[in-house]
């Protein structure tokens, strides 16, 4: 699971919703320029699946995914595009068997024991929490983390620079998921990308 290690090396994974192709370039390079290359691109827009294409095909070294994928065939699109990792606001069962024919990284959205228990069951070992803010953050998260010791978490939705050492302080979570940093001008989210990587990794 080597792009689950270099999600964990980098411990936030930007949300980012690109409503213009032209956009995705000095995006991505704010993002990599602030020390963060990684990026789930969502399929919020219009125009996503032709922003992802363009990400993976500058930035080829960056770690690109695709999230708010709801259905096998976005998935499908997604990774004949060359995403690394794919990324859910809920769970799918056909998504996940899917990513693991592929041998791509699913990150579905769970809230429920009982979804764990599906996730659990079709082999997966990190679940996206979310709405994390919405359903109890860290504390739902700690208490779910008791009877699935074998589950981790990537907690999104409502995580931000003033609680994000929080979330990552605690084992089972691998990284945090949120757009805290992609607000403002292209410097200013290469600003906001710094201090954001500076924060996680203890100033350095």
């Amino acid at each position: 699971m080597k792009i689950l290690d270099e999600i964990k090396k980098y411990k936030i994974v930007p949300v980012v919703a690109i409503d213009k192709v032209e956009d995705t370039v000095p995006l991505m390079n704010a993002l990599v320029n602030g020390g963060l290359p990684v990026a789930e691109i969502t399929f919020r827009t219009a125009c996503a699946k032709e922003a992802i294409k363009l990400a993976i095909e500058k930035f080829p070294n960056a770690l690109i995914g695709a999230g708010t994928v709801i259905n096998e065939e976005q998935a499908l699109t997604a990774i004949d595009l060359g995403c690394k990792f794919i990324v859910s606001p809920g769970y799918s069962h056909e998504v996940a068997m899917l990513c693991k024919e592929k041998d791509v990284l699913y990150l579905p959205g769970v809230v429920t024991p009982t979804e764990i228990m599906m996730a659990i069951k079709d082999g997966l070992k990190v679940v996206k929490f979310f709405p994390a803010s919405n359903f109890g953050g860290l504390k739902t998260i700690k208490a779910l983390g008791g009877p699935f010791p074998q589950i981790e978490f990537l907690p999104t939705g409502g995580i931000n620079e003033t609680n994000i050492l929080e979330f990552l302080d605690y084992k089972k979570i691998v990284a945090c998921g949120g757009s805290f940093m992609m607000k403002g001008t292209f410097e200013e989210i290469e600003k906001k990308t710094k201090e954001a990587v500076a924060l996680v990794n203890g100033g350095k």
